[in-house]
């Protein structure tokens, strides 16, 4: 089969073998798969995308060796392998979490050399975790079904109550969709932040209430305007009285070093700050501010089928306009272009390869 399979610090276009279904596997035709930052940071860092598997806790594959990178897809089914129950019948279109399970052992599609990810015109999945994308809706949307079930665990994983402020920092596809999520859940106010016009626009279209570029003013400004209580003493006050004080949440999106502690120092008494951003670098925070501060610093990794599920068909329903971030569509001869082009912010939000 025709891939873009990574090569050094870069992709090329070739043949690769089309995988083949073992026990309780299928085989699909990809027929979309959107290219996640992730992919970036691999290829652009591969040692420290490796270190940061290895530490914690998977088994890192060096993306320089040849991968089929591609863990956000839709395909149609093509092929049963043994050991199946054949619940949906060849040609239906499908989607799922990248979780590689079978005789070759587990992985994350996309990563793992034994399962091939979308950008590639073949693909196995596991027959339990494959879902039958809803009838009418766009492969191409199905397929970033993905990033959104990874903010829906985010915003799970908060514990954010229905009147909390939100901040978003970082409107990439993660961020843009725990806007959504927020919002389809009716939470408010959520205020999204980025420095990019284009991105902050998506977000104005997914619900956010408040749009801040931050080269213009502090994400962190709001919080006594919004009834937030902001520093420790204020906190405990509040509490004593029993003055109604709204709680807080900032979803850190980002993931480069430094927005950490600035969420830190930005945060309000009491306040949760969701590690949603993977930050491959070694950073640097301060603990005693975020101790004297009672700060709750939470991390969030992925989506369960659940979650994935229940994303999928809020996207279905349209509580989720998911189809909205997408800003760009390549053939397999485009991907290699696709990622230089996904890191200039103002040109695209997420582009989508069909093989």
């Amino acid at each position: 089969m025709r891939a873009a399979l990574t090569k050094d610090n870069t992709m090329i276009v070739t043949e690769v073998p089309a995988p083949v279904p073992l026990e309780g596997q299928l085989l699909v035709r990809t027929l979309a798969c959107g290219i996640c930052g992730s992919d970036l940071h691999a290829l652009s860092d591969p040692e420290g995308f490796m270190e940061t598997t290895r530490r914690s806790g998977g088994t890192p594959y060096d993306p320089r060796d040849g991968l089929v990178f591609g863990h956000e897809f839709a395909g149609e089914i093509v092929e049963y392998g043994p050991g199946t129950q054949r619940a949906l019948p060849v040609g239906t279109v499908v989607c799922g979490p990248p979780i590689g399970i079978g005789p070759q052992g587990a992985g994350i599609i996309g990563y793992a050399p034994m399962f091939p990810g979308g950008y590639g015109e073949y693909m196995i999945l596991n027959e339990g975790l494959t879902m039958a994308v809803p009838d009418g809706l766009d492969p191409k949307v199905a397929a970033i079904t993905e990033p959104f079930s990874v903010a829906a665990r985010a915003v799970d994983r908060s514990g954010i109550g229905p009147d909390d402020v939100a901040v978003v920092l970082g409107l990439g596809p993660i961020g843009l969709g725990v806007v959504a999520a927020l919002k389809a859940r009716g939470h408010g106010p959520v205020l999204a932040v980025d420095f990019s016009p284009g991105r902050r626009a998506l977000a104005e279209g997914l619900g956010a209430d408040e749009l801040i570029d931050p080269a213009v003013a502090s994400p962190y400004g709001r919080w006594a305007d919004l009834g937030v209580p902001v520093g420790t003493v204020d906190r405990i006050a509040a509490e004593l009285l029993g003055v109604g004080a709204r709680g807080s949440v900032v979803f850190e999106c980002v993931g480069v070093p430094g927005v950490l502690q600035q969420a830190i120092d930005g945060a309000p008494a009491g306040g949760t700050i969701m590690v949603v951003g993977v930050c491959m670098q070694s950073d640097r925070i301060e603990p005693g501010v975020a101790a004297t501060k009672e700060l709750t610093l939470r991390g969030t990794f992925g989506a369960y089928p659940a979650e994935y599920g229940a994303t999928l068909h809020a996207i279905a329903e349209g509580r989720i306009d998911a189809g909205s971030i997408i800003t760009g569509t390549v053939g397999l001869e485009g991907v290699a272009g696709a990622f230089a082009d996904l890191g200039r912010p103002d040109e695209h939000a997420k582009i989508v390869v069909v093989p």
